[in-house]
């Protein structure tokens, strides 16, 4: 009988420290989407004070380093927590956004490979890596029309290139 209550009291503590992480979670997702990023930042760092390793909110402090224009520092964090949790794939897919936006597009490829390798089915990670494909495809198109502006097939495949990644 003992041994139950410990369990039941255990369990006890256990739901209501889940609940408070999911408010936690809840508050800062809720600064976010009403655009109050600084006091989101300081809530989601406050909160990795005392749980550094939280990978949840490390994801979400990213998306609010994102959000506040400090790039580098969603890289950043982005990076480390590859490095503590490899077999995540958003993370390694968020980190990849960033580096393409910064024309960082090898990098940005491998990114996207661990995250692939890390989830095979998903389906985020696949499509950014076909983006990006595209991408460096508009690019070699486009210095090869530089060198050869009037070769038309370049012309067709660099207006096609276009107007698949301007599609929503």
């Amino acid at each position: 009988m003992r041994i139950w209550l410990t369990l039941m009291a255990f369990c006890t503590l256990w739901t209501l420290s889940a609940s408070a992480r999911a408010d936690i979670y809840t508050e800062v997702n809720a600064l976010v989407q009403s655009g109050q990023w600084q006091p989101a930042q300081a809530l989601a760092e406050s909160r990795l004070k005392t749980t550094p390793t939280d990978p949840q909110m490390r994801l979400l402090l990213s998306h609010i380093q994102t959000g506040l224009g400090q790039t580098q520092a969603a890289m950043d964090t982005l990076r480390a927590l590859t490095l503590s949790f490899p077999e995540l794939p958003e993370p390694h897919n968020n980190l990849a956004a960033l580096l393409a936006r910064a024309n960082r597009h090898e990098e940005a490829l491998q990114s996207l490979q661990a995250a692939v390798q890390a989830r095979p089915d998903y389906a985020l990670a696949l499509e950014n890596m076909g983006d990006l494909y595209l991408a460096l495809a508009a690019r070699a198109y486009g210095q090869a029309l530089h060198l050869t502006p009037t070769v038309r097939r370049l012309q067709n495949k660099q207006a096609n290139t276009q107007q698949v990644l301007k599609a929503p």
